[in-house]
C-alpha cells in the first residue's frame, strides 16, 4: 500500500514517517515514539506475523486505517535478533530533537540499519562464529569472466579480498566453492548481475557502486594510504570494485565511518587446503550431520577441541579448522608452540588468566562505532590488566624457542599502558549498564562532575537537618521530609497534626491520612538539587562520548592485542586436548605420502569405551586403498579419521595417532553418505554423481579423496561399471591419494592391473547367526558383506531375515563358477565365432548316468534309510565310481 503519493493529506507525524520510510522501502522501520519502537502499515503486518506481536489499528490517515505494532525500546534487541535470524533488515529511527522545543513532530532520523551482515551488538551476534558481509563484482571481457570478492567481518574489522578468472563454468564452480568456505551472512551483488547466487541473504545494490576506479579510491581512503602495493593488492581491479561497494554499504548501515577497518588481506588460490561444502559437512568440522544427542552433546570436531577460555579464541579455532594453510611452515610453527606449552605445563595457568579476558576484539569494534556501553569499557579495562601476567606466562613457555610463535605472540599482547591508564581513571569500578543511569564516570576524573554529584549526594544530610529543625519549630513529632520522582521533595504531616502546620507551608498533595507540603526553603533546595542531578547526567554523557573519541587512536593496538590473545587461547586449547588425549606431533614432509600409525577418529574415540586404532599407508607406489568389509564395520570411520588427521596436521594441531608423517595436500574431497536434493530437483544418485564429477574434475596428485560406496544409487551393473571406471580414473589420471570403500567385490581385482592400488578390509567374525565387528583394518579383500547379519542387528523381523537367507542361497546357487560373485570384468569371448568354429559339446556319459539316477528317485516314497543310501550312491556316481553303474545295470 503506497501512502506517500498524497503527503499533504497525511498527519504531520505520518508525513515524517513516510518520508523516512521512502528511503528504506525494503527494510522494516523501527520508528521511535516515547518508550516504544512503532511499525506502521505493511511493516506492522509483517512484524506482527514474524514476531507474534499484537497488530492494532488506531485512527486513519488520508482515509486509510493506520495499522500499528510496537516493541518496547528497552527490549528491542531480542526482537532484532529474531528478525535478523530470519534474514530481515531493520532501520532504527531515533528521536534526535528536543520534545520541549519542537513545535511539530520531534525530529527523527535513521541512526543505523541492522542487517545480517553488519551486526556488532553482542546481543545480536553468535559468540563463537563470524557473520561476514561479502560483495561480489563480476566483469566479462573477450569470453573471459573475472570475479572479485571482498568480505568484511564487521565485528572484528578484518577486510579480505580475492580475485579469479576463467570461463563461465569454471567461474560458477569456483564462486560456489568460495561462498561455501566463507559462509557470508549477507551478500551484496549488482542489481544487473546475470546469474543467481547460492546464498541465504542477497542484497541488490546499484551497479555503479561496483565502479572499479571508485572502489580503489575508497579502499585507499579507508586504509589511509596512497598505494595498495604494501597490501599486495596493487594488481587487483575487480576485487577492489567489490571492496568499494562493500565499504559504501557498511558505512551507510552504521551511519558513520569504519574506524576499525585498518588493514586489508589478499587471499590467493591454494593458500588454504580446499574443501567443498560436502566435505566440510561429511567431516563434521563445525556442523553435525545429526541433531545433538539426548544430553545436548555436540559431536563436531570444533566442539571437541574448543577448550578456549575466550570467545575470541573460539572464533579463531573455528577459522583455523576451515582454513588449514597449505604452507607447512605455518603449521610447524604452531606444532612447536603447542609442544612448548605442553612441555612447561603452562596450560592451566594460561587458562586461569585467559578466563578473565573479555571479548576485546568486539569491544574494540563497538568503540570504533561509538556504540560501546559502560560495562564494555570496564571489562576492557579489567582484561588489559591481565596482559602483564599473560605475557609473563608466555615468555616462560617460550624460553626454549626465543624466535618461535609464542615469543612473537608475547610481544603482540604487551600491555597498552596509555589506554589502560585512561580507562582506569575514567570508568567507575562497577559502572551502570547504561550511561543514562549515571554512575559511569569515576570520581576524580572531572572536577565539574564531582561538584555536581556532591550537590546531589549531600541532599540526604540536608533533608535530615531540615526535618530536625521543622519538628522543633512546629512541634510535630512525626513530621517527615522525603522525596519521590513524581512530586519531588515534600514535608508530610498526618491529618491529626494538621492544625500545627505553619502559614509558610504550601500544600503539594493530599493523601487519605496525610497532607504533603512544600516550603520556600525546600523549594529552593529542590531546584538546586534536581538541576544538579540533571546537569550531572548531561555532563557524564558528554564525558563518556569524549572518552570514546579519546580511545579511537588506540584501536589498532587493541586489535593487535585481540588477535594475539585469540591465537594464544587457540594454541592453548589444542595443547590442553593433546595433553589429555595422548595426541602426537605430526611430521610434515615434502615427499608425497600419508603414513599414519595407530590413528584414531578424534570424536568417535571420545564417545565409545574402547576405540580400535588403525594404520594407513599411502605413497607414490600405493595411491588407492580399496576398502571392503561389513556394513557397520568401520569403513567410513576409518576414512574420515585419515582425512581429519591430515587436516589437523595442517591446521597446526597435534593428531590422534602414535605417529603421522604427511606430505603436501592441496584439497580434501569426500563422497560419503546418501541424500537427495528435493528443492534442487536432484535425486540421491544425481547428487552422488555431481559430487563425484567435482572430484574427478578438480582433484590433483596432492589431493586426498574419500569415496564411499559409489554407484549404489542405481542398478547393480550400472553402479558397478561406474565405480570401476571412477576408481580407474583416480588411479590412472588423477593419481590422488584415495580411500575407496565399496561392496562391489569385483573391484578388488583392480590391484592386479594397477599395482598402485591395494586391498584392505575391516575384519569381522561370524558367530552362529550374529556378527562381531573387530573394526581392525587388515590387508586383502573381505570375504563377504554380512548384510543379513547387520539387518538382524537393526531389528528387521525374523521372518524377513529367514526369507532373505533362502533367497540368498538361491542366488548363490545360480552364480557361475566357484567364485562368490561372477567376474563381470573378465574378457567376454566372441560367442558367434565359437559357434561357427566348434561343434556343440556332447554330454559326458557320467552326466547322463547321474541324470538318470536322479530321475529314478522318488523322495516322497523313500524311508530315511533309503534316502541316505540314495544320497551315498549319487555321491559315488558324481565321483565316477563304475561299480555303482554296473550295479544299476545288473539291477
Amino acid at each position: 500500500m503506497d501512502l506517500s503519493g498524497n503527503l499533504e493529506k497525511q498527519t504531520p507525524m505520518m508525513q515524517q514517517y513516510l518520508r523516512i520510510k521512502a528511503d528504506h522501502p525494503a527494510t522494516l522501520l523501527f520508528y521511535r515514539m516515547g518508550d516504544f519502537y512503532e511499525l506502521f502499515h505493511q511493516d506492522a503486518e509483517k512484524a506482527a506475523r514474524l514476531l507474534g506481536i499484537t497488530l492494532t489499528q488506531r485512527g486513519a490517515s488520508n482515509g486509510v486505517p493506520i495499522k500499528m505494532a510496537g516493541v518496547p525500546f528497552h527490549s528491542a534487541d531480542q526482537y532484532l535478533a529474531r528478525l535478523v535470524k530470519m534474514g530481515e533488515s531493520v532501520a532504527i529511527c531515533e528521536q534526535i530533537g528536543d520534545p520541549a522545543t519542537s513545535k511539530g513532530p520531534v525530529e527523527r532520523k535513521v541512526v543505523r540499519v541492522v542487517t545480517p551482515g553488519t551486526l556488532t551488538d553482542a546481543d545480536l551476534l553468535p559468540e563463537k562464529s563470524e557473520r561476514p558481509l561479502l560483495a561480489v563484482c563480476v566483469t566479462s571481457q573477450r569470453r573471459q569472466t573475472s570475479v572479485g570478492l571482498a568480505w568484511l567481518s564487521m565485528a572484528s574489522g578484518r577486510l579480505r579480498t580475492m580475485e579469479f578468472s576463467g570461463d563461465d563454468k569454471t567461474i560458477t564452480a569456483r564462486l560456489r566453492q568460495e561462498l561455501e568456505r566463507i559462509v557470508p551472512a549477507e551478500v551484496l551483488a549488482s542489481d544487473a548481475l546475470g546469474f543467481s547466487l547460492p546464498v541465504t541473504k542477497l542484497t541488490a545494490v546499484p551497479d555503479w557502486h561496483f565502479d572499479l576506479p571508485a572502489g580503489e579510491r575508497a579502499v585507499k581512503a579507508q586504509l589511509g594510504v596512497a598505494s595498495l602495493a604494501g597490501f599486495d593488492a596493487a594488481s587487483l581491479s575487480v576485487a577492489l570494485g567489490a571492496a568499494g561497494a562493500l565499504l559504501r554499504y557498511a558505512e551507510s548501515t552504521q551511519g558513520r565511518g569504519l574506524q576499525h577497518v585498518r588493514s586489508l588481506a589478499v587471499e590467493v588460490e591454494n593458500e588454504f587446503i580446499g574443501m567443498d561444502a560436502a566435505t566440510r559437512r561429511n567431516l563434521e568440522l563445525t556442523d553435525s550431520l545429526r541433531a545433538p544427542d539426548a544430553g545436548g552433546q555436540d559431536t563436531t570436531l570444533f566442539a571437541l577441541l574448543d577448550h578456549c577460555r575466550s570467545a575470541m579464541g573460539s572464533r579463531m579455532l573455528r577459522h583455523w579448522l576451515h582454513h588449514a594453510p597449505t604452507n607447512a611452515a605455518i603449521a610447524r610453527l604452531r606444532h612447536a608452540a603447542i609442544n612448548a606449552l605442553m612441555g612447561c605445563q603452562a596450560c592451566d595457568a594460561l587458562n586461569a588468566t585467559l578466563s578473565q579476558v573479555p571479548d576485546i576484539e568486539r569491544i574494540t569494534t563497538r568503540i570504533a562505532l561509538l556504540s560501546a556501553r559502560p560495562r564494555d569499557l570496564s571489562g576492557l579495562r579489567d582484561g588489559l590488566g591481565q596482559l602483564n601476567a599473560l605475557q609473563a606466562q608466555l615468555l616462560h613457555a617460550a624460553s626454549s624457542l626465543p624466535d618461535g610463535l609464542l615469543s612473537q605472540l608475547a610481544q603482540a599482547i604487551a600491555t597498552p599502558d596509555d589506554c589502560l591508564a585512561l580507562l582506569a581513571s575514567a570508568i567507575a569500578p562497577e559502572p551502570a549498564a547504561m550511561v543514562r543511569d549515571g554512575g559511569v564516570i569515576a570520581a576524580g576524573y572531572d572536577a565539574d562532575l564531582d561538584e555536581l554529584r556532591s550537590l546531589s549526594q549531600n541532599a540526604g544530610q540536608f533533608l535530615l537537618d531540615l526535618e530536625t529543625r521543622e519538628r522543633a519549630r512546629t512541634g510535630i513529632a512525626n513530621l517527615r521530609v522525603e522525596y519521590n520522582k513524581v512530586h519531588g521533595f515534600y514535608i508530610e504531616v498526618t491529618n491529626g497534626q494538621a492544625d500545627k502546620v505553619p502559614d509558610d507551608y504550601r500544600r503539594r498533595q493530599t493523601l487519605k491520612n496525610a497532607e504533603r507540603y512544600i516550603t520556600p526553603e525546600l523549594k529552593a533546595f529542590e531546584d538546586k538539587a534536581l538541576s544538579a542531578q540533571e546537569r550531572a547526567l548531561a555532563r557524564e554523557k558528554f564525558l563518556y562520548d569524549e572518552l570514546l573519541q579519546k580511545l579511537a587512536p588506540h584501536i589498532p593496538r587493541l586489535q593487535e592485542v585481540a588477535q594475539g590473545i585469540a591465537q594464544v587461547d587457540t594454541l592453548n586449547a589444542l595443547a590442553v586436548h593433546a595433553l589429555a588425549n595422548d595426541w602426537c606431533a605430526p611430521h610434515l614432509v615434502d615427499e608425497p605420502c600419508i603414513t599414519i600409525e595407530q590413528g584414531r577418529h578424534p570424536v568417535v574415540e571420545k564417545s565409545i569405551e574402547r576405540f580400535i586404532a588403525n594404520d594407513c599407508q599411502l605413497g607414490p607406489d600405493r595411491r588407492l586403498l580399496l576398502i571392503t568389509g561389513p556394513n557397520m564395520g568401520g569403513k567410513s570411520t576409518f576414512m574420515r579419521q585419515v582425512a581429519l588427521i591430515t587436516l589437523l596436521a595442517y591446521v597446526g594441531s597435534f593428531v590422534p595417532a602414535n605417529s603421522a608423517t604427511i606430505g603436501p595436500v592441496d584439497r580434501i574431497y569426500t563422497r560419503i553418505g546418501a541424500a537427495d536434493d528435493l528443492a534442487g530437483g536432484r535425486s540421491t544418485f544425481m547428487v552422488e554423481m555431481t559430487e563425484s564429477a567435482a572430484i574427478l574434475n578438480g582433484a590433483t596428485e596432492r589431493s586426498l579423496v574419500l569415496m564411499d560406496e559409489v554407484g549404489r544409487g542405481t542398478s547393480t551393473f550400472d553402479g558397478l561399471a561406474l565405480a570401476w571406471a571412477i576408481a580407474r580414473h583416480l588411479i590412472e589420471t588423477t593419481k590422488s591419494f584415495t580411500l575407496f570403500a565399496t561392496h562391489y567385490f569385483e573391484l578388488t581385482q583392480l590391484p592386479q592391473a594397477w599395482p598402485s592400488a591395494a586391498n584392505v578390509h575391516l575384519s569381522a567374525i561370524e558367530h552362529k547367526d550374529s556378527i562381531v565387528f573387530l573394526h581392525a583394518v587388515q590387508p586383502g579383500p573381505a570375504s563377504q558383506s554380512y548384510g543379513l547379519q547387520v539387518a538382524q542387528l537393526a531389528g528387521v523381523p525374523g521372518q524377513v531375515i529367514r526369507a532373505a537367507r533362502r533367497h540368498l542361497a538361491q542366488l548363490e546357487a545360480q552364480s557361475v563358477g566357484s567364485t562368490t560373485q561372477f567376474d563381470l570384468f573378465a574378457s567376454v569371448p566372441d560367442l558367434d565365432a565359437m559357434d561357427a568354429e566348434c561343434p556343440a559339446p556332447a554330454a559326458a556319459p557320467q552326466d547322463t548316468v547321474l541324470g538318470e539316477a536322479l530321475d529314478a528317485i522318488d523322495p516322497d516314497s523313500m524311508s530315511p534309510r533309503e534316502a541316505l543310501e540314495a544320497l551315498y550312491r549319487l555321491k559315488r556316481l558324481a565321483a565316477g565310481d563304475d561299480s555303482v553303474t554296473n550295479d544299476k545295470n545288473r539291477a
